[in-house]
């Protein structure tokens, strides 16, 4: 058996970390909560940066909302304390005492006493759409109907557990162009304000006549030194503007159009999207939601337009009673052929959501690759792109140097 390095957190709040011996993380915090404790988080070997730390430098805060670690952390402690028998209140009240953040803890304790008042659990959580998704409550409830809700909560549990792992990944490929592009753009203010005045000041005092790329690069010089306020205030409304445009269906529609046509990127949204749409549904299905229902839930938890906008055809067709394979041949655009086929194997065979889960765990390790992979690729992009801007701004100032020496 495997030694976990654990944290664990008593009733009381405190912290408690140390090493024990365990088949699984579920065998581990049973043991933890004979001793009265909750476990945290739990690694077969020690990292560089403890948890603690890095609890530290996360910012929990109530106007943030609730984090798919803190759902994960919830989901997987409630299915321990039900499966050894605490009640439902019992362990969502234990669960609210050891949550940091105050939303999270309010709406914890609003669900136990609505329960306490003789709501079912998925009617309580429905009272939350912004911390449980309808995603959540629909498979809640799909338990306490068919009295699987362990065996759900335990679904419930894999199912954030993949969404938290990808978005991760995902994340951490972006944050290296990202300080690059940031890097870059800070460099090219300073070169603006600080080396062009007094280029142009020289320029002037020469009264020389100046290439227009020369001339742009004086003015958004001066600009940004003598009119900076405007500078940030055109940034903002600019930002404004582009998240408000985002919100609409037009403007989140052209985004995801965008984003479905750039070479790398768009196999990366489809990758992940296809991974989603596979793991919720399968997800959903295994919990005994009817298809056209899971379909349904399922188009709501994506984020991109043309997912969304495939799913619900396929909504309005399979309610009619079409396959959903048959549906889906018409989107091979973005959902790849071969997961249409697997699907049919799945009708056929009366296993579609057994497919769906391993198709799932196929799209999220090629994910996996794919961000490994993207900084890599990105980064002669970003070369040619910080070259060329570069390349630009040292032209327009020593081009007029040139032209001077040349006339002499």
């Amino acid at each position: 058996m495997p030694n976990y390095f654990y944290t664990a957190k008593s009733l009381k709040g405190e912290v408690h970390s140390g090493k024990s011996e365990a088949k699984d993380e579920y065998e581990l915090a049973r043991i933890l909560r004979g001793q009265g404790y909750i476990l945290i988080k739990a690694e077969t070997r020690k990292k560089s940066v403890s948890w603690r730390k890095k609890k530290k430098m996360e910012i929990s805060l109530p106007f943030l909302g609730v984090s798919a670690k803190e759902k994960l952390f919830f989901t997987r402690n409630l299915r321990i304390m039900i499966s050894a028998g605490m009640s439902l209140p019992g362990a969502l009240n234990t669960l609210a005492s050891v949550s940091e953040n105050k939303k999270f803890k309010d709406a914890l304790l609003k669900i136990k006493t609505e329960i306490i008042k003789g709501k079912s659990f998925s009617e309580s959580l429905e009272r939350f759409p912004n911390i449980f998704p309808e995603l959540f409550s629909n498979m809640v409830r799909a338990g306490e109907e068919s009295g699987t809700l362990e065996d759900v909560l335990k679904s419930l549990t894999r199912q954030i557990e993949r969404e938290v792992e990808l978005k991760s990944k995902i994340i951490g490929a972006m944050i290296y162009p990202a300080v690059i592009i940031v890097a870059m753009l800070g460099i090219g203010a300073l070169m603006l304000v600080i080396v062009v005045p007094s280029l142009a000041a020289v320029f002037a005092d020469l009264e020389m006549e100046l290439p227009a790329t020369t001339r742009f690069v004086i003015f958004l010089g001066t600009f940004m030194t003598e009119r900076w306020y405007l500078f940030i205030l055109i940034l903002l409304v600019s930002g404004f503007l582009f998240r408000t445009a985002l919100k609409t269906k037009k403007g989140k529609k052209n985004l995801d159009a965008f984003l479905l046509k750039i070479p790398v990127i768009s196999s990366l949204v489809k990758k992940t999207n296809t991974a989603f749409t596979s793991r919720t549904l399968s997800s959903l299905i295994s919990a005994g939601i009817p298809l056209v229902r899971g379909l349904e839930i399922t188009s709501q938890s994506l984020n991109n337009f043309y997912y969304k906008k495939a799913l619900l055809e396929a909504v309005k067709k399979v309610r009619k009673g079409e396959k959903l394979s048959d549906v889906l041949m018409s989107y091979t655009d973005i959902y790849p052929l071969i997961i249409v086929q697997m699907i049919k194997v799945g009708e056929e065979t009366g296993e579609t959501s057994e497919i769906l889960e391993k198709m799932a765990d196929f799209y999220e390790e090629e994910v996996s690759n794919a961000t490994k992979n993207l900084s890599s690729i990105i980064e002669p992009v970003l070369m040619l792109i910080v070259g060329g801007a570069v390349g630009f701004f040292a032209v327009s100032m020593i081009q007029p140097m040139y032209s001077m020496m040349g006339a002499m």
